[in-house]
């Protein structure tokens, strides 16, 4: 057991952002799941302590939980919920990281989340429709997320062709169209929490795509911050004796010479594509960029 945990965490560490965003959604179902099995086993209230990490549509009940406004995208209410959101987030984020690179895809994925959220929150108390239902609502799934991801790609990429089974081919902007205009109808439904949520995600992925293209990356201030938490958290207070091997020493000055050229080499193409476009760069800056966005 303790092998298998150790494999997983360093397959964690060695993936890239889709899989690392596909694990913690996943890990976060598997334990919300074994919690709730422990409740219903002692009759103690299962699903009841969920709400507490769910978005609520009130803002009385907000206030009180703002954390829900990020938690909630990583919670999914049953095996096909998470299972078809994470096909989608699979298969649409290894896309999207052949425009973008993974900090983009990490950013968007929170942003497309809190912009969801807060449609979701302000729709429910806007419209008088939704009033009947603003206590007791809840919100969870990555759909927001995802939704911005696939918006985003279709946005810098409308005519990417996408292969779908029984189907055939269709470019990726009427596949994001589709989309959209079915969360619109599908609006008054049961889930219309969701579905408002999805054109939240939507109009994020849009923003970031059109923003990116002028220059401005909006998902900037985002990263900054999941930056600033995971290079802060230290878990041992003992720091490491340090050891010096001069033999070593001109081999470390060799390699941070070429890891800066490296860097510097894709700060260029990333400035290029900011200004032209990415049908702007050659064949081999499209590989850098590719193989840099892995190594994010």
């Amino acid at each position: 057991m303790g092998r298998f945990i150790t494999d997983l965490k360093e397959n964690f560490r060695r993936g890239d952002i889709v899989t690392q965003l596909l694990y913690i959604n996943v890990a976060v179902f598997l334990v919300m799941a074994i919690v709730n099995v422990g409740l219903l086993l002692f009759n103690a209230g299962a699903r009841e302590w969920e709400s507490y990490f769910a978005l609520t549509a009130s803002p009385e009940r907000f206030i009180l939980q703002p954390w829900s406004l990020f938690t909630y995208m990583f919670m999914h209410g049953g095996i096909l919920h998470i299972l078809f959101n994470m096909l989608w987030l699979y298969w649409f984020g290894r896309l999207f990281l052949n425009f973008f690179s993974a900090k983009h895809l990490r950013g968007l994925y929170v942003l497309g989340g809190i912009c969801g959220g807060l449609l979701y929150i302000l729709a429910y108390n806007v419209f008088p429709y939704f009033a009947p239902f603003v206590e007791r609502s809840m919100l969870v799934g990555a759909s927001a997320s995802i939704l911005a991801i696939v918006i985003a790609t279709a946005v810098r990429e409308p005519n990417y062709p996408v292969q779908f089974m029984f189907i055939g081919t269709v470019k990726l902007k009427y596949v994001a169209l589709f989309m959209v205009v079915l969360d619109l109808l599908f609006m008054p439904s049961g889930n219309a929490g969701g579905h408002i949520a999805h054109l939240g995600g939507a109009l994020a992925g849009w923003w970031f795509a059109a923003s990116l293209s002028s220059g401005h990356d909006v998902t900037k201030w985002i990263n900054r911050v999941l930056d600033f938490l995971s290079g802060n958290v230290k878990f041992s207070s003992r720091k490491p004796k340090m050891k010096v091997h001069y033999g070593d020493k001109q081999k470390d000055y060799d390699f941070n010479a070429r890891k800066k050229e490296r860097a510097e080499e894709v700060d260029r193409i990333l400035d290029k594509l900011r200004k032209s476009g990415y049908g702007s760069l050659t064949e081999e800056e499209k590989k850098r960029l590719f193989d840099a966005s892995k190594k994010q």
